[in-house]
């Protein structure tokens, strides 16, 4: 996530977060109470009705269809414009969680807050891409950890990981069979891994 983010109070005039908008190229910006909790987040499709109905009148469908929208396009400060409540997440929230919320609630960005509310940084979806880039070695290394050396009694020599491009293939034999779908999905579960491909086989290798 980036600590680092630009926020407004709840009686924020309408340009003047346009301008702080523009001037750190966000699209978003959360509004705190003054305690700083977040209670809200403004983003440019929040700001677009005040153009979009600036000089047409809408029909009466279009007046009960967008009633938000046109509500909108006369706000004049923060706490008028925000979407409300924000959809927020804890510091504690997995990738993959982060990632489903995004999609289902269809937003591009995710107030991080920690136990009292309070405002500790913005996952973004660039954010939540950035665990691809962790290298082939990192990730072959946390499979053997968290994967094989977990499920499997030592030594697990039999076992090979092998990364290449964040894809996973695991190869070799385990005693019990069962076992296999289970370090399939745990290997799955690894932040950054793209995808998997499982070789392992049931039973004790021939001699």
């Amino acid at each position: 996530m980036t600590r680092d983010v630009v926020t407004v109070g709840r009686d924020a005039p309408f340009k003047d977060i346009v301008r702080l908008m523009e001037r750190w190229n966000v699209s978003a910006v959360p509004v705190l109470d003054g305690e700083g909790r977040v209670i809200g987040v403004v983003s440019e499709a929040d700001l677009l009705p005040k153009e979009e109905f600036r000089d047409d009148v809408p029909d009466r469908f279009t007046q009960r269809q967008r009633l938000s929208d046109l509500a909108k396009a006369g706000a004049l400060t923060a706490e008028e414009l925000m979407s409300s409540p924000a959809v927020t997440v804890r510091g504690t929230t997995t990738l993959a969680e982060a990632a489903r919320i995004m999609a289902r609630r269809k937003v591009k960005r995710l107030p991080v807050i920690g136990d009292e509310g309070g405002l500790e940084g913005v996952a973004s979806r660039s954010d939540l891409l950035k665990v691809f880039l962790r290298d082939d070695e990192d990730l072959t290394e946390e499979v053997r950890r968290e994967v094989v050396d977990r499920l499997f009694p030592l030594p697990a020599d039999h076992i090979r990981v092998e990364v290449r491009e964040g894809v996973v293939t695991l190869r070799g034999w385990v005693d019990g069979a069962e076992l296999i779908p289970v370090a399939e999905r745990l290997a799955r579960a690894v932040e950054g891994v793209v995808d998997v491909h499982c070789h392992l086989t049931g039973g004790i290798a021939s001699r």
